[in-house]
């Protein structure tokens, strides 16, 4: 589908398994044909092209609030205003509330995001009093999202394309990874920050990092995150 519909598609859990929906013409019909062998085609309603926002909510994290641009924050709150673009990432995904339930408890300083998606735990940590903020991602729609972002919420964010299991990094105070059980552990153990959250696992699975001791983990919805504070 990805292949077929790169500007995005549609994904729906059903009785009988997953429905994937794309909002096309009748070439992309054909081409879905082609592909699967037989769909299932009917017309649209009119504003179709929005329905993808109803997906993105707002979400309260301690003095936080996360949502998109076409939505109203609270007044008490402090607010990240995250346009997803093309990025993963909204602030709705358990992974990243977790991730930013831990960093509340990390003193400021120095701060990288490896795997920031579209920012949200980067422009909430220069929010936070962290600076400088390095967001890094393999993604380039990623990095542009990101850069976006802080822009739009007036904080300075260094944003970089690069690979973090392979490239240099940067050495910061604290870091946070959230991207995949194996990939944390590998990412994770090319730093030498005093602090490391990771996260993007689920709580069965316990990440150990060499020279760190895990200090806190929360959990929410079957996912972990884990705060790491370097022993040696």
């Amino acid at each position: 589908m990805l292949e077929l519909f790169p500007e995005g598609f549609e994904e729906r859990d059903g009785a009988d398994g997953v429905e994937l929906a794309a909002y096309t013409d009748d070439s992309g019909e054909e081409r879905l044909w082609s592909a699967f062998g037989g769909v299932h085609t009917s017309e649209v309603e009119d504003g179709w092209e929005e329905r993808w926002r109803a997906f993105h909510r707002p979400v309260r994290i301690g003095p936080f609030w996360v949502g998109p641009p076409w939505e109203r924050p609270d007044a008490a709150s402090t607010p990240v205003v995250i346009d997803p673009g093309r990025a993963f990432g909204t602030g709705a995904h358990a992974t990243t509330r977790l991730c930013l339930e831990l960093l509340l408890d990390v003193p400021p300083g120095s701060l990288l995001d490896a795997g920031c998606g579209s920012g949200v735990i980067s422009i909430a940590a220069a929010r936070l009093g962290f600076a400088p903020v390095i967001a890094v991602d393999l993604d380039p729609q990623a990095i542009e999202a990101t850069r976006r972002n802080a822009g739009d919420n007036g904080v300075a964010i260094d944003a970089r394309e690069l690979d973090a299991t392979v490239d240099p990094l940067p050495s910061t105070a604290s870091a946070v990874v959230n991207v995949s059980f194996d990939l944390d552990g590998r990412i994770a153990r090319r730093l030498e920050s005093e602090r490391i959250v990771t996260s993007g696992y689920l709580v069965a699975e316990t990440l150990e990092l060499p020279g760190y001791r895990r200090e806190a983990r929360r959990d929410a919805e079957g996912w972990a995150a884990d705060l790491h504070v370097r022993t040696k």
